[in-house]
């Protein structure tokens, strides 16, 4: 933003020099996005799962860190869940070009607090857009995402807000917030300093925000101010290909949660299906 402000101004003061620190602080601003914050090596935090059902991982840290190729906003370890009750998940349709936000399975369903912990944020009022999961649409949602949604972001002190849509912040305790975003408008069930027990149901899944389709965006990081939170590892209970695990489902196979799962201790790191 400094950068920004400095690249501005200097041609109204004609001191070249300000143009040129203000370039470097643009650069080293989005070097920035790409650096791990944190502590490396964090066991990670076990959770109980936000959504119940069958759903599909896409973006998930059990393929890549980071998950969604940045570190920006805390969401080293980030990932993105889509339910699927039947079949397989299909990422890109020819047609229609774009859908209603309703015509997904995705939308509505619960989301739950992934543990006992305090609202300390709390939006609910952008709308959910029309799908964005066909070539025209990915193309604008770049383009939309990566710059006006960014751009407004920034203008309005936000960090990120445009850009996550509605969400819930939780302060799960010991340095832990749990992030949930791209939520149903006025679909939110808390609000700021409200108590909740994991299990509950917070909002519902909507299409706020920079998404293809309705879907949940989930993971945890170690402040609750997302601009210069780092990300935190996270492993929850879940049933996959007929097989319980804890850890973090992968490679977008199916898999499915119920409200009554137990956390369980997470799987070692070295194993790569379904764990950090």
């Amino acid at each position: 933003m400094l950068g920004l402000v400095l690249s501005f101004i200097e041609p109204l003061l004609g001191i070249g020099a300000l143009g040129a620190v203000g370039f470097a602080l643009i650069v080293l601003g989005v070097v920035l996005f790409f650096v791990p914050g944190g502590a490396r090596g964090r066991d990670p935090v076990v959770l109980r799962s936000p959504v119940e059902g069958r759903w599909v991982p896409v973006n998930s840290p059990a393929d890549k860190v980071p998950s969604h190729g940045t570190h920006e906003l805390g969401q080293t370890y980030a990932i993105d869940l889509v339910h699927v009750p039947s079949g397989e998940w299909t990422p890109m349709r020819r047609w229609p070009l774009a859908a209603r936000p309703d015509t997904f399975p995705s939308f509505g369903r619960d989301v739950l607090a992934p543990a006992d912990g305090v609202v300390v944020r709390a939006s609910g009022r952008q709308r959910d857009h029309w799908s964005r999961n066909s070539w025209p649409g990915v193309l604008y949602l770049l383009v939309e995402g990566m710059v006006f949604r960014q751009v407004l972001s920034l203008l309005t002190l936000s960090a990120g807000r445009f850009v996550v849509g509605n969400s819930v912040v939780l302060d799960l305790g010991d340095g832990v917030y749990a992030v949930l975003a791209h939520l149903r408008r006025g679909s939110l069930r808390v609000r700021r300093g409200d108590r909740v027990l994991a299990g509950d149901v917070i909002a519902e899944v909507g299409n706020s925000g920079n998404t293809s389709e309705p879907h949940l965006h989930f993971h945890l990081m170690d402040r609750p101010r997302p601009l210069a939170a780092a990300g935190i590892p996270f492993a929850f209970p879940y049933t996959s290909a007929g097989t319980a695990r804890t850890g973090v489902p992968s490679a977008r196979r199916p898999f499915t949660s119920a409200r009554d799962h137990v956390p369980g201790p997470p799987q070692p790191a070295s194993a790569k299906q379904g764990s950090l």
